[in-house]
């Protein structure tokens, strides 16, 4: 199957829900250098809108979807492989967050994806890396409205990469409600940041990097603060955080915090920020955080391109197959089986998926592949083993959304199709998970089905499986387990009929 594919020197675009702010960055990446065309962002405050059952209020969807109403009209003529949208701490805490996706992605026109912690983390370093080149080691510090990321790294490889369940919202609104500034709110904020910072003394410790870089907003806000008040020239030290402290104290409110180069959208979440800042100087003794040129939002870009450049197989490497790679060995995956299912599951797919099916396609490879890994758990039902560590374990280059998909067509490859049926009212995915269950079944004895064997034709909503005579004289048992499998389509939205020589 060959689609046309956008070019990976071309527009793309990557937008960051955040869980304060959400951003639109547009830009290209040619030789290696990158270039912002155009960036948005609103202050859409997500994280704050979370009530005492982490489910989204009305109120705070209703900014987030009006906010990629506006990015949408920014979006026209963008093919879906040129765009990216990642949305972070707040939606992967929210109950209700599927709900929300469903009405965000129908706002902005474009997929959306929730990735973990960690790859927020990586994609955060990618962009920094990107743009602002260095061969030190260095400590890249993400202050986000809900969580705070830390990475490790040398030139353009992350060594070490975490998330953090702590960020200027979430703190702001614990220990500085209405708010309000205190010495007591401050002290009381750094205790529970050290406590959250505290099992990453070690591995981030100041013996192993040289520089220290603050990416996003936070950092940016402090640091333009310190600079226009004369106090640093752009670094942020613990003496000017101190100082910075002191005058919120003083002020003893956001409403009434009047500082140069500090705007109005940050103050409700600056003391929260501050108390981040300061523990992560103080724990990890950074002498002098410098603000960083990139963020998440030019991370997913890079990622976007590194990924359309290996598609069309050239310079560009995508990720996630070395993660594929990856969790087969870690959790002992039989390879060659797990490619002989691959190679059929994606030859029928080939025959009845529409053109502009190709990412599907890559995703049902990715799933045939990684089928098998729940059989290190347990033999007896591997499918809901490989399907629970699908879904739950750190995958870098996937999002959770992802996971999630691949994780769904794993437990579907054999058994009953009722615990499926939620899922099946989506066409593409019924026709993938029919392409991974037959071909399960077909190779279930471990050797390679010659090619031609099974042919897979698309009617309307009836599948038709052909199978070659000759084959069919020698593969009796193989017969029965497709004729078992054409009984278990009878009650889905897709019939399967077999066809015997």
């Amino acid at each position: 199957m060959s689609i046309a594919l956008p070019s990976p020197t071309g527009l793309l675009a990557g937008i960051d829900m955040g869980s304060n702010s959400f951003r639109l960055e547009i830009g290209h990446l040619r030789d290696g250098r990158y270039r912002r065309h155009a960036y948005l962002k609103e202050t859409v405050r997500l994280g704050a809108g979370l009530d005492n059952e982490g489910m989204l209020t009305d109120e705070a969807a209703e900014r987030g979807l009006a906010c990629l109403r506006q990015f949408a009209r920014n979006l026209g003529g963008f093919h879906p492989a040129q765009v990216r949208a990642v949305a972070t701490q707040t939606l992967r805490e929210a109950r209700n967050r599927d709900a929300f996706l469903h009405q965000a992605q129908a706002a902005l026109g474009f997929p959306i994806e929730v990735i973990s912690g960690r790859e927020e983390a990586r994609l955060i370093y990618a962009g920094v890396a990107h743009l602002q080149p260095s061969s030190q080691p260095r400590l890249v510090v993400d202050i986000g409205g809900r969580s705070t990321e830390l990475i490790l790294g040398e030139k353009r490889q992350p060594i070490e990469a975490e998330s953090f369940r702590v960020g200027s919202v979430s703190l702001s609104m614990r220990y500085f409600p209405d708010g309000q500034f205190s010495s007591e709110g401050f002290r009381a904020a750094q205790v529970a940041a050290g406590a959250e910072f505290e099992e990453a003394l070690a591995p981030f410790a100041a013996s192993r990097w040289d520089q220290a870089l603050g990416s996003s907003g936070t950092a940016g806000a402090v640091s333009d603060v310190l600079r226009a008040s004369g106090q640093t020239d752009g670094s942020i030290t613990p003496d000017g955080l101190r100082w910075l402290m002191k005058q919120c104290i003083e002020a003893g409110s956001a409403d009434r915090l009047d500082l140069p180069g500090l705007k109005p959208d940050r103050r409700p979440v600056l003391a929260g920020g501050l108390a981040i800042l300061y523990t992560l100087a103080t724990h990890f003794q950074i002498e002098a955080l410098q603000p960083a040129k990139g963020a998440l939002r030019q991370g997913v870009i890079v990622d976007l391109h590194d990924r359309l450049m290996a598609r069309q197989r050239q310079r560009g490497h995508d990720l996630r197959e070395d993660s594929v790679k990856a969790l087969q060995h870690r959790f002992g995956a039989d390879v060659e089986q797990a490619q002989r299912v691959a190679r059929l599951a994606c030859t029928l797919f080939d025959q009845v998926a529409p053109r502009d099916a190709e990412e599907e396609r890559i995703e049902l490879r990715w799933a045939a592949l990684l089928h098998e890994i729940g059989q290190m758990v347990s033999h007896h039902d591997h499918h809901r083993h490989s399907a629970y560590l699908l879904g739950h374990v750190d995958a870098a280059g996937f999002s959770q959304s992802q996971q999630r998909r691949l994780a769904d067509l794993v437990l579907g490859q054999r058994g009953g199709l009722r615990k499926m049926e939620e899922l099946l009212h989506s066409e593409l995915m019924l026709w993938q998970m029919l392409c991974l269950r037959l071909a399960v079944i077909a190779c279930h004895a471990r050797s390679d089905v010659p090619e031609h064997t099974l042919r897979l034709q698309r009617q309307g909503r009836i599948a038709r499986l052909a199978l070659r005579k000759d084959w069919v004289e020698t593969h009796p048992r193989t017969v029965h387990l497709l004729e078992e499998e054409e009984q278990a389509w009878a009650r889905s939205e897709l019939a399967l009929t077999l066809h015997l020589g």
